[in-house]
């Protein structure tokens, strides 16, 4: 009898879908976040490596949760808004050039400019109560974007 680690991969993958559709708002961002910084770290690492297509496809996964993370800002709720949408947008800007240049330097900025961001979140993510007091006038809900299978998290 042989045992098996960990399931199937279609398993793996519904337990993440159920992760992400049972998570709190608060809780879905810092998961985008946990998961930007993979992809990020992923793609400085072939980059050194000179693995192009691999850190190209990482750095686009990035360029997809910037996007989202942009689109769901709520910049009429939060006065911190738009400093964090030009953030956003730098962001995707250089992630787009350490694309085409084969930059490794653009995308170490973006993990100096993008990981304070994920522990303030992780932060704030531990203060709130369990209960997901998070709602749709809180300046940390996500809406219903494309959360969740297509980038990744979970």
């Amino acid at each position: 009898m042989t045992l098996t680690y960990g399931g199937t991969t279609a398993q793996r993958d519904a337990y993440g879908r159920e992760a992400v559709l049972s998570a709190t708002p608060v809780r879905l961002l810092t998961m985008l976040y946990d998961r930007l910084l993979l992809d990020l770290g992923r793609a400085e690492a072939a980059q050194l490596g000179s693995s192009w297509q691999i850190a190209s496809d990482n750095l686009l996964h990035a360029q997809a949760i910037v996007a989202e993370l942009t689109s769901s800002l709520r910049v009429d709720l939060w006065d911190g808004a738009e400093g964090l949408q030009a953030l956003y947008s730098y962001v995707r800007t250089a992630l787009i050039n350490a694309n085409i240049h084969r930059d490794s330097s653009l995308t170490r900025e973006c993990i100096t400019l993008l990981e304070p961001l994920r522990e303030a979140w992780h932060e704030a993510a531990n203060l709130t109560p369990a209960s997901g007091a998070a709602t749709m006038d809180s300046p940390t809900f996500l809406g219903s974007g494309s959360l969740g299978g297509s980038l990744g998290i979970g």
